[in-house]
């Protein structure tokens, strides 16, 4: 992919959303490895959720960077897809079974402690992915 095509691709709402994702995947990078480092056995399940999501949220960002390429792109909508199942299934176990999730993970409670932007970026990430698609020739 050209420069100038990827150069367009990463403008506005693109930007955004990608600087919103990176910003997601330091945040649960930096909560996992602490919980993981500190007090791993406190909340094995819990603190391994965080370490997935925050794996997640790297792959998304670099997918939605690249996304101009059909294998970028693909791969995007998968991580993005995972991403909006995990926080709806993590967020609803949450408050469904509290006593599993009495250490919270990135997407307890549907990303409460994140201002509830894990629930709210999948649905812009894959909003974006479906209004720019991979343009190659």
């Amino acid at each position: 992919m050209s420069e100038s095509l990827r150069t367009r691709r990463m403008t506005g709402v693109g930007r955004v959303l990608v600087i919103v994702y990176a910003i997601m995947a330091l945040a649960a990078t930096g909560r996992s490895f602490v919980q993981i480092v500190e007090k791993f056995d406190e909340a094995p399940l819990a603190y391994t959720l965080s370490a997935l999501s925050a794996l997640v949220y790297i792959v998304a960002t670099l997918a939605l960077v690249f996304a101009g390429s059909r294998t970028w792109y693909r791969i995007a909508w998968v991580a993005i897809v995972f991403e909006l199942v995990g926080v709806l299934v993590i967020g609803t176990l949450s408050f469904v079974l509290p006593d599993l999730f009495a250490h919270p993970t990135v997407w307890s409670w549907f990303g409460m402690g994140y201002l509830f932007i894990p629930l709210v970026l999948p649905f812009f990430g894959l909003w974006w992915l479906r209004t720019h698609p991979p343009v190659e020739p």
